[in-house]
């Protein structure tokens, strides 16, 4: 008997510690929301089930005994068109000083249902997502924000029904109402931050195409506004402002706009290296893949869902690929600005490939996916900026010099023989009529044929620029430097110029010719023969150059002198 009694005492401390097992692991599984918390998380709280007819209803899930499994972190539900994710939770809060809700942080979903049972033990549900209009949202939000009703020390059971075209991994969080406040003006500081910087970029592109009639601002500005776009719409900011009785939109708006951009990309940076004059093939290849993402939007548009992610991420990395592909060929072969537009192309290379991962499923939804992109846009578009400025400069600098042709030599910058003789004739006139001395000075490069010989055609070439640079260097502001044919130089000393000064201007000229470079050898120094006179006296300027030139001309090829002072008197004779 006593035995008997003992195993019945067993078992009933089994059953008894079972029970207590049983109610501490419910316990565990209750979500509690404190106020002071602001946010949690759903982890290993929830179940989920993946229902693969998508046929079930919210009677018959919560009467029905299915497989539920618990949900952890990071996990990555497969969904496609037909099937629906159903997640179950208990939550119970102990003070209802705030309001909770339950927010999803993923723009791009297609449908979520929260499902809540009343008093009456009825089912009520609430519904946010692509496929409803935002305005019709329990709280129009960028993405869905359902609220939950709570009852203080009294846990309460949801569902949760999740529809996607493709993935979900976005995670399920329960926010108070302040911190939902908080996020918000953390995430409006970022988003206004962001879409200023492509309202301001855009407005200079079209000034830019306006003033300058570049068609790159235009393309730059097309560019921006459909980045901008594509961004609004993949943070829900389109969803919400834009076009929130649009749900049909809103649902192929985040897979269609990204394609317009790239084509729009595509055509920008073609524009930028000069494509069409680089190479009319690869021109050709830019225009046909920007036709080719016009065609990918149309198929997004009509194709069955299944279509429109692989088309969406084929099209954006195919595009990615070769913008950069373009810009690194140009950039081989000489192009100035091709380097700086690859450097602002890497951040959004780098930063695309995140929402694009976590489109196809590969990597769980996170604040990276959401806002890696709009981060990279935002390092690019100044880079962008920068880059367009650069061109304009360099383009107006170019049509300065093709306008000053006919009166500046374009490989020193110095003015050419025609502006030289002019200004002669003007110092001639300004001399006499001031009655003072000025110097005019015909130089020589006398050594080019000996530095081809013994360095290399580089260093022949290079050598009358070293020598403009020492005449410029010799020079004051006010005298004049000119380049009057490949080897032969001219400098105006403005007066007034003492005699004794006058006399030594060629000496000078000469010893500063023969200063070493820092950059080369000692030997590799610019020779010069200097003839030289003082106006007026000699008459007028064709006279003064003729007979300078005649004066270098008579000048013996082995002579060693380099400076010839040409007389008044043997001018007169």
């Amino acid at each position: 008997m006593s035995s008997r009694c003992v195993r019945w005492g067993r078992a009933w401390l089994a059953m008894l510690l079972l029970a207590f097992a049983v109610a501490a692991r419910a316990d565990d599984r209750v979500v509690t929301l404190e106020p002071e918390t602001g946010q949690v998380t759903l982890d290993a709280e929830g179940d989920a089930w993946l229902d693969t007819s998508g046929a079930g209803t919210i009677g018959d899930v919560a009467a029905a005994q299915l497989p539920w499994a618990p949900m952890h972190a990071g996990a990555v539900y497969r969904l496609q068109s037909g099937r629906a994710l159903w997640v179950r939770f208990t939550v119970d809060v102990h003070d209802d000083s705030q309001r909770w809700y339950l927010q999803v942080p993923y723009p791009a979903l297609d449908r979520i249902t929260l499902y809540t049972a009343d008093a009456q033990s009825r089912w009520t549900e609430r519904t946010a997502g692509d496929h409803v209009p935002v305005s019709s949202w329990p709280v129009p939000h960028r993405h869905a924000v359902l609220p939950l009703v709570l009852t203080p020390g009294k846990p309460q059971l949801f569902y949760v029904r999740v529809e996607n075209q493709f993935s979900f991994s976005a995670p399920l969080t329960f926010t108070s109402e302040r911190e939902l406040l908080r996020q918000e003006q953390r995430s409006a500081l970022l988003l206004g931050i962001y879409f200023g910087l492509v309202g301001l970029s855009v407005v200079l592109a079209l000034f830019g195409l306006a003033t300058v009639h570049d068609t790159a601002f235009g393309w730059y500005a097309l560019s921006v506004t459909l980045m901008g776009l594509a961004q609004a719409s993949l943070s829900g900011v389109a969803g919400l402002h834009l076009w929130p009785q649009w749900p049909w939109w809103n649902n192929l708006a985040v897979m269609a706009l990204p394609v317009c951009a790239i084509g729009s990309l595509l055509a920008f940076l073609g524009s930028m290296v000069s494509l069409r004059e680089r190479s009319a093939r690869l021109a050709q290849v830019q225009v046909a893949l920007s036709v080719a993402c016009l065609v990918a939007v149309a198929l997004i548009l009509t194709v069955d869902a299944r279509w429109r992610l692989v088309l969406m991420v084929a099209t954006v990395s195919i595009g990615l690929a070769t913008g950069v592909a373009l810009v690194a060929w140009a950039a081989r072969r000489g192009d100035r600005h091709a380097g700086w537009l690859l450097a602002g192309m890497l951040p959004v290379v780098v930063s695309g490939a995140l929402p694009l991962s976590r489109a196809a499923g590969l990597i769980p939804a996170s604040f990276w996916t959401a806002n890696a992109l709009l981060i990279g846009i935002a390092l690019e578009l100044p880079i962008l900026l920068a880059v367009l400025a650069a061109r304009v400069h360099d383009r107006r600098e170019n049509i300065r010099r093709l306008s000053g042709l006919e009166r500046i030599d374009p490989s020193t910058g110095l003015v050419n023989a025609h502006v030289f003789v002019e200004r002669l004739a003007t110092l001639i006139t300004r001399s006499e009529r001031l009655k003072q001395q000025a110097v005019v000075l015909l130089i020589d490069l006398v050594n080019v044929d000996q530095v081809r010989r013994e360095w290399d055609r580089r260093s022949a070439e290079e050598l009358p620029l070293r020598l403009a640079a020492r005449l410029l260097a010799s020079a004051r502001d006010i005298d004049t430097v000119a380049r009057l044919s490949d080897h032969r130089f001219g400098l105006l000393v403005e007066g007034p110029v003492p005699p004794g000064e006058a006399a030594a201007t060629g000496a000078k000229i000469v010893a500063a010719c023969l200063r070493p470079f820092d950059d080369k050898p000692v030997q590799w120094v610019p020779q010069v023969r200097i003839a030289q006179t003082v106006v007026p006296g000699l008459g007028d300027a064709q006279l003064v150059l003729d007979k300078l030139e005649s004066t270098l001309a008579a000048a013996p090829p082995d002579s060693k002198r380099a400076v010839f002072s040409v007389a008044m008197e043997a001018a007169r004779a």
